[in-house]
């Protein structure tokens, strides 16, 4: 299954077409647009205030509710954009964003409104092709979870099974521990008010994963395949896999994951430093891995840039309305990206 996400931030509407996707699928529908809703902007002040409904509507690919087998293509609207905030600024190339390197690769002939096709906005069609993927991971037995591992420091409880993302998926907040989420809040207010923004991280599990999937080469590895497509959410600035940078302070007694058959004759790790893989191949423990987001480049604060057009420097001042944090509102990308990528390891 192939897709290609389409449309700028600023335009009539954004979309995905998947390719490949198995005829027969009864599609819940709910269940996306659930997904949708917590990636949905507007809800609340740690979040930006443009308001999109973010309602897809199915042009093909769907026959009574049923997946068909041709390419399935979905819409969603643009209903709440204020283009006029960036035609002030459109030579000012924003620090941390795209514009700049899209300017020199495209000619400038790039759409600059809200960040055009490399805005954050174009994580909703990537959710909806990832709600796709979580429906066809079912009928295998395979669940996606996910919630915020840290903010600017805070740090929530890890993730240890299945079970405890279920509840955080209803959350406002998609924390583990609550207390900790107040304390995350707290910290974006706090950047909010300073005209400022801050990062985090997201923690993710893919549980059900047989072992044996993937291969050490460069085109089948299965954290090769995580990261590819992880790598091509707005924002995510780095991905670890089990340990992931812990590993740099452990000794080798401490990082290998002792191994035992279970009464089933499964065999497990006692722990699961690996994430679920070795050499490239998944060995049956849950896949667990986390992305890194950048603190929102959009900033209040005066900052020094270049003028495009002149080629000299300048001053940016910017209005309109970004995340002081995109983390909360990424769990379910993040989840959508591991779905997606887990049908490619499984060969859906």
């Amino acid at each position: 299954m192939r897709y290609s996400i389409f449309g700028e931030s600023h335009g009539p509407a954004i979309g995905v077409v998947l390719e490949g996707v198995p005829a027969g699928l009864e599609l819940d529908l709910e269940a996306i647009r659930f997904d949708l809703a917590r990636r949905a902007p507007g809800k609340d002040a740690v979040s930006t205030a443009r308001k999109e409904a973010d309602e897809p509507r199915i042009l093909s690919g769907v026959f009574q509710g049923r997946t068909t087998g041709a390419p399935l293509c979905a819409m969603i609207e643009n209903t709440d954009t204020r283009s006029g905030d960036y035609e002030r600024t459109k030579d000012l190339a924003r620090p941390g964003h795209a514009d700049y390197a899209a300017h020199v690769r495209y000619g400038g002939a790039n759409d600059y409104r809200g960040g055009g096709h490399f805005s954050g906005r174009l994580t909703a069609p990537l959710v909806f092709a990832g709600g796709v993927a979580k429906q066809l991971l079912a009928r295998e037995g395979v669940w996606v979870g996910a919630h915020i591992s840290a903010v600017y420091g805070i740090n929530d409880d890890p993730l240890e099974d299945w079970e405890g993302l279920e509840a955080v998926a209803s959350k406002a907040f998609p924390v583990l521990d609550d207390q900790a989420g107040e304390e995350m809040r707290k910290a974006i207010l706090e950047a909010k008010d300073e005209q400022d923004s801050v990062g985090g991280s997201i923690e993710c599990g893919v549980f059900g994963l047989p072992a044996g999937l993937g291969a050490p080469d460069l085109g089948q590895n299965a954290e090769g395949i995580f990261s590819r497509h992880l790598f091509a959410v707005p924002a995510v600035k780095a991905v670890a896999f089990g340990a992931g940078t812990a590993f740099a302070l452990m000794r080798g007694s401490e990082a290998n994951d002792p191994l035992y058959v279970d009464e089933d004759g499964s065999v497990k790790g006692e722990q699961n430093c690996a994430g679920g893989i070795n050499g490239g191949i998944t060995n049956g423990m849950p896949l667990v891995f986390e992305a890194t987001f950048r603190p929102t480049p959009s900033i209040a604060r005066q900052q020094f840039t270049i003028d495009m057009a002149k080629m000299e420097n300048a001053v940016l001042e910017l209005q309109g309305r970004h995340d002081p944090c995109v983390v909360p509102r990424a769990v379910p990308v993040v989840e959508a990206a591991a779905a997606l990528a887990a049908c490619e390891l499984m060969g859906i």
